[in-house]
């Protein structure tokens, strides 16, 4: 072996050695967000990692499944989980989405419990805050639009559910976010960091195209827009995406097509612009009666 090519190895192996423990020395794991519905779960997350992902609306229950969010730094990895709503449930739909966030609350390194600074702390809160570890974490959220005083009392209010820490936050505007952060990244593990660099989110992109449909159904059609709609991609060969819209009623299909195919045609439009240039979007109406109730309906998808 000659010199030069010995001493290129050894600077790899010292490189790749190097490398390894750059890798390892983060803190690295797993933070939940859990909560009532509209408490702003997902404005949160997105805040924090300065993009959008996951889609974000007033209606209770826009998150249906757990949408996970990479904060990468050099001395961090912080998984983020965000979760459906836990509410009293009516459907099927309901329960498994139930099922879903009390799913993501085991198995990682901390809970945040997200409570809404404008409503009062209610048996809702105190049915997730009994399902969570008492070194959970409470983030108060929307302290932006809740007066000073009322944030206060809030805070003391969420003291009574004996868990670990409490954070006021705005998840709109970000005033107390970088604490929260700093604090939920000290309560990590050192390790390896769990995704490749430059990861923001493991959301399929098919998942992430059909999400942005639905959010914008949310916008366009404001009071107007049932609730039990669900929208999945069956079709993908870029740029041609076919994505089907289905609803429990033939009604409630006039009402999303609108008129003249108006209200297809502003989705389609808005969400494209949040796609790679050249996508060619498909929007499609179905009725499905009663898919909210039955198992294999929610199964095919994804729920």
């Amino acid at each position: 072996m000659s010199d030069d090519l010995e001493a290129r190895m050894l600077a790899e192996q010292r490189t790749m050695r190097d490398e390894q423990v750059v890798r390892e020395d983060v803190h690295a794991g797993f933070v939940t967000f859990v909560g009532r519905p509209n408490v702003g779960k997902s404005t949160l997350l997105n805040r924090i990692l300065g993009q959008k992902v996951s889609i974000v609306s007033d209606k209770p229950q826009t998150t249906r499944n757990q949408v996970r969010g990479v904060l990468s730094r050099p001395d961090a990895q912080v998984v983020f989980v965000d979760t459906p709503g836990i509410h009293k449930p009516k459907t099927t739909l309901g329960t498994r989405l139930n099922e879903t966030a009390t799913e993501a609350v085991t198995g990682v390194d901390v809970v945040c419990l997200v409570v809404d600074a404008t409503m009062p702390l209610g048996k809702g809160d105190r049915f997730v805050a009994a399902r969570v570890p008492k070194d959970s974490v409470v983030v108060v959220n929307k302290t932006d639009v809740a007066p000073p005083a009322e944030v206060l009392r809030q805070l003391t209010r969420a003291a009574s559910l004996d868990l670990s820490e409490y954070f006021p936050v705005s998840a709109a505007t970000g005033a107390g976010v970088d604490g929260l952060v700093e604090h939920l990244v000290g309560r990590l593990p050192i390790g390896p960091p769990l995704y490749p660099p430059g990861v923001v989110t493991d959301v399929p992109e098919a998942f992430w195209v059909a999400e942005l449909v639905r959010e914008q159904l949310f916008a366009v059609m404001r009071e107007e827009m049932p609730y039990s709609i669900a929208t999945q991609v069956t079709d993908w060969e870029w740029p041609w995406i076919r994505c089907e819209i289905l609803v429990e009623r033939e009604s409630q299909k006039g009402m999303v097509i609108g008129r003249r195919g108006a209200v297809l045609k502003e989705v389609g439009t808005a969400v494209r612009a949040q796609l790679a240039e050249g996508a060619y979007l498909e929007l499609v109406v179905k009725v499905d009666p009663g898919w909210q109730r039955r198992p294999r309906s929610l199964q095919r998808l994804g729920y």
